[in-house]
């Protein structure tokens, strides 16, 4: 009986944890339905400083230190930078590769040459990398209020 209980404790255990793998939410809890391509959203913003989306890509990068930030593929070579609101939740620092859909307000910005310092060593770059910075860019952003993590 004790062996039976044990078996069916694993399996339960097991099956649990390979369904966190799958998908997991961060933040506000919200769907896919919807969501653009993020190779699309610069084209879908247009002259706009701001806008609301609903946007799924791929995950290059992740804040090492604490999962505060991640960058997703836009296309051409580029990323997204995205933020979460009011630093209010963290993804996991270990979702490269991986898809996501985040729904909140992407932002067309200049980011400082202090924050993309800031932002390359949270990230792991080499010094000598960091020191090269030292332009401001102009690029797309995107403030979260909530994720899902794919695959």
């Amino acid at each position: 009986m004790k062996t039976f209980l044990l078996i069916g404790f694993l399996v339960a255990a097991s099956s649990g944890a390979f369904a966190q793998q799958e998908i997991s939410y961060h933040g506000k809890k919200i769907t896919d339905k919807g969501a653009i391509p993020a190779t699309q959203l610069a084209a879908k913003m247009g002259e706009k400083s701001e806008m609301p989306a609903k946007v799924e890509g791929t995950v290059e990068s992740v804040c090492k230190m604490k999962g505060c930030w991640m960058s997703v593929k836009t296309g051409d070579g580029k990323t997204m930078r995205v933020t979460f609101k009011d630093y209010g939740f963290f993804v996991p620092k270990d979702i490269v590769g991986k898809t996501v859909v985040v729904e909140g307000t992407a932002e067309s910005s200049t980011t400082p040459v202090a924050d993309l310092r800031h932002y390359a060593q949270d990230a792991g770059k080499p010094k000598e990398e960091i020191e090269k910075i030292t332009q401001p860019e102009k690029e797309l952003t995107f403030v979260a209020d909530g994720v899902i993590v794919k695959r």
